[in-house]
């Protein structure tokens, strides 16, 4: 007794102090036996010498003496025949300590056909089998339960502590996934769900269904779906079929659609989803069947789905913003588009939403920026934005601070930038619409300041109206009267900003730069263009151009173009023309190196504005442009001057002699036929050409002496 005391204290101290003891017993217990002679007395002693034995060996199994165990086990079973039940556990767990796997299963195996070993006892040896043995004892453990079910009743609660020792705890490596094989296979077995039928076992099922959803759920989490969905099932094995468990019920299915989704069985996805709906129709539901839409690619039913959400009682505004992130997530960008559009249909001021409304526009404007062809859509939500900015103001609408900064920053610089995209794409409708816009929203104040963002509202002006008439070109129309004055109105904000900016200070300076040369050539040439449709405007235009002429963004080549347009189209205007052109030679001869290209090609286009319009009324300022031209060429090196160029100056030059000579004008054929020859004296490669008017001029001067009449003769050079 005293040595079963101290034994049952478990501590590895009094283990020798029961060993010593039991020892004792045994002796005397063997002493006993030589004395007594009745068959009553020898029996009890028999009895008490088994008994000392057994807790001989269960002290030596307390101090890990597996081999000393063994022995007492095979002493009480040779000696005596003793077939306690305690005896197979000792020597099961003696060889399991020894790591004999083997030999421990033989003894496990044994107690399986031995219908005298309690269910407690057995359940526990199973327990320290599998603790010992670890994942590669799970289908030993299987087929042993599986076994005493055959020859004996078992309780529930005895399959969940088998089931839930096979569990074991989660980890890495295929250990989890081994032992959830096992767990399946076992837990789907029907006589051992006929365990759990009834509402006597009503507590132990719902256990056995926690067990299982908890391994399952662990296996999702780890990724593993086809392991988690077989393990969903069993445990929906241990759901009753009654009203009381259809939200349970519904519940399981969902989880199995997920793990479907996981697996990309789309279709068997969607049976279970559809199966949950009939128990329990709700938002996740209804979110699940667009998930499968949208991985179907049936883009049309995942919208259709998506708008069905907002009928669900349960319905959350967040399920669309989540809807267009599994959209973006799956490049279903018009799913994304249409979820994020139904969102905006919510907001109304003062309503709480899960996110502010101009997060979901430029999130909006964001997906369709992301694919081609979408200006149309991303210009009318921008335009949604700026009509809501209005109406609610900065603050409510952006957010205040540096918050409200950044997001007024994203929507003026993306117009800018989208702009400028359509301009280059030659989409300049699109371009104007982006352009205007951005203009606006540079010119919104952000806490109470405009952030100096004066220059690039009027770049954006300036580039409106730009893109306005590029357009107009591209579509061969014509601007209405309503859209001139509209643009000439816009190019009075940016002129009047153009003014502050040239009038300023050092500040001013770094505007002037920032703003840049060409964008006041562009101000000026589309101001021209307008004002040009306008009657009694001419001396307007002449000062403007006047004006821009004599500014510090004035180069030649400007001149140049605003020249040749004021040359052209039934809108031209010569008095500008020339003015252009004659100061753009100017600034070209001031140069330190002439651009004699560009000054051959001005001469041209001044001769020929000067010609057309000026006619035989002027003849002098024509013959004044060609004399200009000598001048020029005077003192340049041989082929400074291009050689084709000087070429056309010689002979048109000289052909204008031809009418004078026809009509008896003496002096003036005389006049043109001098510069023709000075011009030819001046380009290389024209001495043949020079001896014929030379030749032509001796003779003309002799006939005209003889009266001879000129059209007898040719002048014309060819």
């Amino acid at each position: 007794m005293f040595g079963k005391s101290i034994l049952s204290n478990n501590e590895v101290s009094g283990a020798n102090e029961a060993v010593k003891l039991m020892n004792e017993a045994f002796d005397l217990s063997e002493k006993g036996l030589r004395i007594v002679k009745g068959t009553e007395e020898t029996l009890a002693l028999k009895e008490l010498r088994s008994k000392t034995l057994r807790f001989v060996s269960a002290s030596h199994l307390q101090r890990d003496e597996f081999e000393s165990v063994l022995k007492c086990v095979k002493i009480l079973r040779d000696g005596g025949g003793d077939q306690h039940p305690s005896l197979s556990v000792l020597a099961m767990k003696a060889w399991l300590g020894l790591g004999r796997y083997g030999e421990a299963e033989k003894e496990l195996r044994g107690m399986v056909v031995d219908k005298g070993i309690p269910e407690g006892v057995w359940v526990s040896a199973v327990e320290s089998y599998f603790q010992a043995a670890g994942a590669a004892a799970a289908e030993t453990v299987k087929g042993l339960f599986l076994g005493l079910l055959g020859r004996c009743h078992v309780s529930a609660g005895a399959a969940i502590r088998v089931v839930n020792k096979v569990v074991g705890d989660s980890g890495g490596g295929e250990g989890p996934r081994v032992r959830a094989k096992v767990v399946a296979e076992l837990v789907s077995d029907e006589r051992v769900v006929a365990l759990f039928a009834g509402g006597a076992a009503a507590k132990e099922r719902t256990a056995m269904h926690a067990l299982l959803w908890n391994c399952a759920a662990e296996l999702f989490r780890s990724k593993d779906y086809e392991a988690s969905a077989e393990m969903f099932e069993n445990s929906m094995l241990y759901v009753p079929y009654d009203i009381e468990n259809r939200i349970l019920r519904a519940k399981g299915f969902r989880v199995l659609c997920l793990c479907h989704l996981g697996l990309s069985q789309l279709d068997r996805a969607q049976e279970y989803i559809n199966e949950a709906e009939k128990l329990e129709p709700n938002i996740a539901c209804a979110f699940l069947k667009f998930k499968i839409y949208l991985q179907k690619n049936e883009l049309n039913k995942a919208i259709a789905q998506m708008q069905a959400m907002s009928t669900c009682p349960d319905f959350s505004l967040d399920f669309l913003s989540l809807s267009a992130h599994e959209a973006v997530a799956c490049r279903a960008l018009s799913v994304a588009v249409a979820s994020l559009s139904h969102l905006l249909n919510f907001y109304s001021v003062g309503k709480p939403m899960p996110m502010t409304e101009v997060m979901v526009l430029r999130t909006l404007v964001t997906v369709l920026m992301q694919e081609p062809d979408n200006e149309s859509d991303i210009l009318k939500y921008m335009k949604r934005a700026h009509a809501r900015l209005s109406e609610l103001g900065p603050d409510s609408f952006l957010g205040k601070g540096e918050v409200g900064r950044r997001e007024w920053n994203w929507f003026a610089v993306n117009l800018w930038n989208i702009g400028a995209r359509t301009g280059k794409e030659n989409k300049y409708e699109l371009c104007a619409e982006f352009f205007r816009l951005a203009s606006e929203f540079f010119s919104i104040k952000v806490d109470g300041e405009v952030e100096g963002n004066n220059v690039m509202v009027c770049k954006s002006l300036i580039l409106t109206v730009s893109a306005m008439i590029a357009d107009e070109k591209q579509r061969n129309a014509t601007l209405l009267d309503t859209e001139v004055k509209q643009a000439i109105e816009l190019l009075d904000r940016a002129g009047k900003i153009l003014s502050l900016i040239s009038a300023g200070t050092r500040s001013g300076d770094d505007q002037i730069t920032a703003v840049g040369s060409n964008f006041f050539f562009v101000y000026t040439w589309t101001s021209y263009d307008l004002h040009s449709r306008l009657s009694d405007v001419g001396s307007q235009q002449l000062l403007l151009i006047k004006s821009f002429a004599s500014s510090k963004f004035c180069n030649p080549m400007y001149l140049l173009q605003l020249g040749v347009s004021a040359s052209q189209g039934p809108r031209s205007n010569p008095e500008v023309a020339t003015f252009s052109l004659n100061t753009c030679l100017s600034s070209l001869l001031a140069s330190p190196l002439p651009d004699y290209q560009c000054v051959a090609l001005v001469l041209r286009k001044l001769i020929s504005v000067v010609a057309i319009h000026k006619g035989n009324t002027d003849d002098d300022v024509v013959y004044g442009a060609y004399k200009q031209a000598y001048r020029i060429m005077v003192g340049l090196k041989e082929g400074e001057y291009p050689i084709e160029e000087g070429k056309w100056l010689a002979m048109t030059a000289w052909n204008r002699a031809a009418l004078p000579v026809r009509l008896g004008h003496v002096e003036s054929a005389k006049r043109w036929m001098d510069i023709g020859l000075e011009l030819a004296g001046k380009v290389p490669g024209m001495q043949t050409y020079r001896s014929c008017m030379e030749d032509f001029v001796a003779g003309f001067e002799k006939k005209f002496h003889a009266h001879d009449k000129p059209e007898n003769r040719s002048l014309v050079v060819t």
